[in-house]
C-alpha cells in the first residue's frame, strides 16, 4: 500500500538509523550550514560552547578575538582564568536568552543596566561577568571603565561576524528586581552579596526564551544584514535548581524549553541553523557513556564524538580530520560554583 513513510531515507527510521546501530555508526544527523574558511566566526553560551570554538581555531576557521590577552600572561590556560581566549569576547559564560539580549542592547546602546559593580572583601567586580576578574579591581570606576572597552568589542564582534554560534545553557537565573538584568550567577557566589529585596530567581519560559531570541536575531540582523547563527543546546545537566523541584526534573524541563525554541526558530528562520550536540550525548543509544561519572561533565570521549559529527560531510572537507582538532582542557563554568559539593 502507498502511504507517506513510504520511500523516505533511512535516517527517518529510528530501527534503521539508531535502534540497529552502535552509536559510532549513527551518521547524518545534521544538514551543516554553510560556512568557509573566510567566515569570521564568533561563540558565546554555556560552558559547552568553547569545545566548538577551541576545534575552529584549531582547524583554521577565522575565529573572532575581539579581546586578546595582553602580554603578561605566561600561558593560554593562565589567560583562560581571566576570561581570556573563552570565548570570542570577554563576557564570560551566556548562560540564558535574556542575557545575551541584554548584552546585545547594552553594547548597542539600548539599555543600561540599574546595577553592574558587585564588591566582594574590598575589591570590585563587574556584576555582568564576575568571574572574568578573579581579584577584581580597586574602585567601581574601574571596573565600569574596563566595561566600555568591553562593550566596544563585543558591538564590533556582531557587527563583523558572519557565523555566530550560540551554545544555549539555562532557563533559569538570578535578576534584580529594579530592571530584570539577569546575571551569570546568583549574587554572593561569584561576587557581591544576595538581598532578596534586591534579586530574585526566574525560571524563564518557553515564550520569554523564543521571544528574547526572536528580538536578539532581529537587532543583529539590523546591524548585520549577512549574518547567520548556529544553535546547540548544551548536554549539561544543571548543577543546581533554585526551582523547588528535583534538579533532575528542573534539568529535563529546562533543556526540553531550550530544543524546542532552537527547533522552531530553525524552522522559521533561513539563517538560523541547529546543531545536536544535545542529542548526540544524551541519546538513548550511547547508554550514557559520554558522561563523567558523576553524571554531568561530559567527558574527552564525548567532546570527540560531538566533533567528528560537526565536522562532518562539506565542513569536513573545508576544515580537515580529526587529526587537526583542540586538545580540549578544562573549560571555565560559572555555574559549577553552586555545586557545593565540589570544591570549585
Amino acid at each position: 500500500m502507498h502511504h507517506p513513510y513510504r520511500g523516505l531515507e533511512e535516517r527517518a527510521f529510528w530501527r534503521a538509523s539508531v535502534g540497529s546501530r552502535h552509536f559510532a555508526d549513527i551518521v547524518n544527523l545534521w544538514d551543516p550550514l554553510p560556512i568557509g574558511l573566510e567566515d569570521e566566526v564568533a561563540t558565546a553560551g554555556s560552558c559547552f560552547a568553547q569545545h566548538i570554538g577551541r576545534n575552529l581555531q584549531a582547524r583554521g576557521a577565522s575565529y573572532m578575538d575581539m579581546e586578546p590577552p595582553p602580554v603578561a600572561f605566561s600561558d593560554a590556560d593562565e589567560a583562560r582564568r581571566w576570561g581570556f581566549g573563552v570565548f570570542s569576547a570577554r563576557y564570560g559564560n551566556i548562560y540564558t536568552s535574556r542575557q545575551l539580549l541584554q548584552l546585545f542592547m547594552e553594547a548597542h546602546g539600548e539599555r543600561q543596566p540599574d546595577e553592574v559593580v558587585w564588591e566582594k572583601d574590598g575589591r570590585y567586580y563587574d556584576a555582568l561577568r564576575p568571574s572574568v576578574d578573579p581579584i577584581g579591581q580597586e574602585s567601581a570606576d574601574d571596573v565600569i571603565e574596563l566595561r566600555r572597552a568591553h562593550l566596544a568589542a563585543v558591538r564590533k564582534m556582531f557587527r563583523e561576524l558572519d557565523v555566530f554560534v550560540f551554545t544555549l545553557g539555562l532557563t533559569e537565573g538570578w535578576e534584580a528586581v529594579s530592571d530584570g538584568t539577569m546575571y551569570p550567577v546568583a549574587p554572593g557566589t561569584a561576587a557581591g552579596q544576595y538581598d532578596r529585596r534586591k534579586y530574585r530567581f526566574r525560571n524563564i519560559r518557553y515564550s520569554q526564551v523564543m521571544q528574547d531570541l526572536r528580538e536578539f536575531w532581529r537587532m543583529l540582523k539590523e546591524v548585520n544584514p549577512g549574518a547567520r547563527m548556529l544553535l546547540t543546546v548544551s548536554p549539561v545537566p544543571l548543577a543546581a535548581t533554585a526551582s523547588g523541584e528535583h534538579v533532575l526534573v528542573a534539568t529535563t524541563y529546562s533543556k526540553s524549553v531550550l530544543r524546542a525554541v532552537a527547533g522552531d526558530l530553525t524552522t522559521e528562520e533561513e539563517d538560523i541553523y541547529y546543531f545536536p550536540s544535545y542529542e548526540i550525548i544524551t541519546a538513548p543509544a550511547t547508554h550514557g557513556v559520554f558522561y563523567d561519572p558523576d553524571l554531568r561533565n561530559v567527558n574527552q570521549f564525548g567532546v570527540d564524538v560531538v566533533m567528528d559529527h560537526f565536522f562532518s560531510g562539506p565542513i569536513g572537507e573545508i576544515f580537515g580530520d580529526k587529526t587537526q582538532a583542540a586538545d580540549d582542557g578544562e573549560l571555565i563554568c560559572d555555574e559549577g560554583k553552586l555545586d557545593t559539593s565540589q570544591a570549585v
